[in-house]
């Protein structure tokens, strides 16, 4: 693992306005720096800015204030560097196993010869194989999350952000999907940053643990 910054936060601050016209500060002057092939848990109480902070990792909020860097480069958009798995997996109902994890290709995104190999190895990767024919209402909840997170992987991404994508599953197939998202790590070179308010699941998942303080969020704690 690379001790140069893969991700930085330089003084961030975002702040959304309600239809009243209130200024609510979500994040508050957030500097962090996340290494290259890191996995960092963002912990921290419910509304406290650990999505919104996620969010403008992935380019799908503007901040108000600071800078949000990628290998150096300021991020204003969704970008193919980065990958996005959310609490919901959001599947396509009328589309297969495979045809989910290859929609990339389908919007012209990734090509579809790689889009299809790729499909192949994150799918046996994630012991889904199988089941690529089926279609999403066929499957548990915790194989409709392992399809998401495949979805997400195929474009090859050099960062996951996961947003608690394992908070809606019972405690068993929680479990699992944790030892397996840690073997998926420790298999390959991908940075993930994962939000979660479980201390457990945040302990045990990371190598780089950020705490967050109530809102407005702003960086309590960063142990490594």
């Amino acid at each position: 693992m690379s001790n140069t910054p893969l991700i930085s936060l330089r003084n961030v601050t975002k702040e959304f306005e309600t239809k009243s016209g209130e200024v609510i500060t979500a994040l508050s002057d957030v500097s962090l720096d996340i290494n290259r092939g890191s996995f960092v848990t963002l912990l921290g109480p419910s509304g406290c800015g650990k999505s919104t902070l996620l969010r403008l990792v992935g380019g799908l909020l503007e901040k108000t204030h600071g800078q949000v860097l990628l290998d150096g480069q300021e991020i204003s958009s969704p970008t193919s560097k980065i990958g996005m798995v959310f609490q919901s997996p959001a599947l396509l109902p009328w589309r297969t196993v495979r045809e989910n994890v290859t929609i990339a290709a389908d919007l012209g995104k990734l090509g579809r010869k790689e889009a299809e190999k790729a499909a192949d190895h994150y799918l046996e990767m994630v012991g889904l194989k199988a089941f690529e024919t089926k279609y999403p209402s066929e499957l548990s909840g915790g194989m409709q999350q392992r399809v998401g997170i495949t979805r997400a992987l195929v474009h090859d991404p050099d960062v996951l952000l996961m947003d608690e994508p394992f908070a809606a599953l019972d405690a068993m197939t929680r479990d699992h999907l944790q030892v397996e998202l840690q073997r998926l790590w420790m298999a390959g070179d991908k940075t993930i940053v994962f939000v979660t308010h479980s201390i457990p699941e945040a302990v045990f998942l990371a190598d780089d643990l950020v705490v967050l303080d109530a809102r407005p969020g702003r960086v309590a704690e960063h142990l490594k």
